[in-house]
């Protein structure tokens, strides 16, 4: 796994290339290559490979998928969102550079994510098809309107049904589409298992953050801890209490290997990813 990520991080540092010099290039490359766990990235290429696919020549789609998710983290940490002051264990973008370039950043980033799909050599009816869906995941009705209703309940109370509905687009979203763009790539009949454990992944990636934001290290964690309580958020934790929301996350995370069973593939691989992801401390 090691292996992959630094092949996702040169891949991506090649992208950035073309990016003209300046202050702006400097914050997209400072946000998205810092130390993270390349997770979108990484579901995307372990989909490909569990159905025996080189994912070599899909490589700058998982490099698409991690600049959305980071452009996506440089505008949640902004002072008019959630004024986070650390991210991914070092100062977030706007207080590295300032809050005008962290803005250009991530709006630079989700373009170039863009340019990136465009100029690769795929059939075009793919190509079609695998921007039509990031875009719609990661888009107005997707993981922005997430990040809206997350804003619209931060100084009120969300019931269980509200916050399952925030954290499905806006954690749910990018994750579920990752496996998604896989399985449109390599077997579109199982497109709909991939879809079913990509929100189950992205709901228990989220209540384990909850569950991290009250129990968790900040060392290890490379952000700061209660920062939900801290503005006034509801969360898994607050609704259900820690011992609860850790029975909801090993109820999907059985979900999810259900799914996976149902389909002919590698399912070793599958599940390496997904246990890696049920024992994360940050």
């Amino acid at each position: 796994m090691d292996q992959l990520k630094e092949e996702i991080n040169q891949q991506l540092l090649k992208l950035l290339s073309s990016v003209k010099e300046g202050k702006v290039k400097e914050a997209m490359t400072y946000s998205l290559l810092a130390p993270g766990k390349r997770l979108r990235p990484l579901l995307f290429i372990y989909v490909l490979k569990a159905y025996q696919m080189d994912y070599h020549a899909y490589l700058d789609i998982a490099c698409a998928i991690e600049m959305i998710h980071t452009y996506s983290l440089i505008h949640d940490d902004l002072p008019g969102m959630d004024n986070d002051d650390l991210r991914r264990g070092r100062p977030t973008c706007h207080k590295q550079f300032d809050e005008a370039t962290a803005i250009l950043a991530g709006d630079a980033l989700l373009n170039l994510s863009v340019n990136t799909i465009l100029n690769m050599s795929i059939d075009n009816d793919l190509k079609v098809a695998i921007m039509t869906r990031l875009y719609e995941a990661s888009g107005v009705n997707g993981m922005i309107y997430g990040q809206q209703q997350d804003l619209a309940f931060e100084n009120q109370n969300a019931s269980l049904q509200q916050l399952q509905d925030i954290h499905h687009h806006k954690t749910g979203e990018l994750i579920a589409v990752s496996m998604q763009l896989a399985a449109l790539i390599a077997k579109k009949d199982d497109y709909q298992y991939w879809t079913q454990i990509g929100f189950d992944l992205g709901l228990a990636f989220q209540i384990q953050d909850d569950i991290l934001d009250v129990v968790g290290e900040e060392e290890k964690l490379g952000k700061k801890v209660g920062s939900d309580l801290d503005n006034h958020k509801s969360t898994y934790v607050t609704l259900l209490g820690i011992e609860e929301s850790q029975k909801k996350v090993e109820e999907l995370f059985q979900n999810c290997y259900e799914n996976v069973y149902s389909m002919r593939i590698n399912h070793g691989l599958i599940l390496q990813i997904l246990t890696v992801i049920l024992k994360r401390v940050n």
